[in-house]
């Protein structure tokens, strides 16, 4: 019980230490954006694929965007949600067409997601970058 009691007091006064010991963070700040101020980050994509013996994997794919213009990158930050909608629907169809035991062709992908990339946004100009690709 006094366990229990004292978890409890812990659990409650780490927070207020916490916000206590550190740097209060000013409004005016901004954030640390990693790849630069050109630099859009899209979330990770996942589909499904078939693996050895009948059984499913995840296909994941971390991409993100280098926009030097600022009118094209204000319109990639607003359409966004179209962007991964079109990214998921890529990743998801390559996924569930990809053989058992077989390496993704990250150039192929690369392509259908810059296409789409560029289709969304009415015009080239918008880099499609890919971080990782992993089946598992």
């Amino acid at each position: 019980m006094r366990r229990r009691t004292l978890l409890i007091l812990l659990a409650t006064a780490a927070p207020g230490a916490a916000l206590a010991s550190g740097k209060k963070k000013e409004e005016g700040d901004p954030k640390k954006r990693s790849g630069g101020a050109s630099y859009l980050v899209v979330q990770t994509l996942t589909g499904t694929t078939n693996k050895g013996g009948g059984r499913r994997g995840v296909f994941t794919v971390e991409c993100g965007l280098d926009v030097q213009d600022g009118a094209l990158r204000t319109r990639a930050e607003q359409s966004m949600p179209r962007l991964r909608a079109a990214y998921s629907q890529v990743v998801q169809s390559y996924a569930a067409g990809l053989p058992p035991a077989t390496a993704p062709n990250a150039d192929f992908l690369a392509q259908n997601l810059q296409r789409q990339t560029d289709l969304v946004l009415g015009k080239p100009g918008a880099k499609l970058l890919l971080g990782a690709i992993l089946v598992n």
